[in-house]
Parts: C-alpha cells; structure tokens; sequence
C-alpha cells in the first residue's frame, strides 16, 4: 500500500518537474524536486511487495 502512495507522489512530483523547467524556474529548484521524486520512486521500489507470506 506504501509503495503505491510513494509511486503517485513521484508522479506528482515529476508533473510539478515538468511544470518547474516550462515556467522558467531556478535550477536549483527543479533539482531538489527532482530529487525528492526520485527518492520517491526508490522509496516506492524499496516497501514493494516481496510475494513471501
């Protein structure tokens, strides 16, 4: 169930990526929301479910 939330918040946050780079903003504020998405997406991958019972 976390690894879902995780997954559509760095979908979220990558649309926020994409708006970011389209409105001309800093390049240190694309960065840190890139970053954050990617640690979602790894934070996603890392709670994925083992298949183990």
């Amino acid at each position: 169930m976390i690894s879902l939330v995780l997954f559509a918040l760095a979908g979220i946050l990558l649309g926020g990526v994409i708006q970011l780079v389209k409105s001309g903003a800093t390049r240190f504020s694309i960065g840190i929301t890139a970053v954050l998405a990617v640690l979602a997406v790894a934070g996603g991958f890392a709670w994925w479910p083992s298949g183990e019972a």
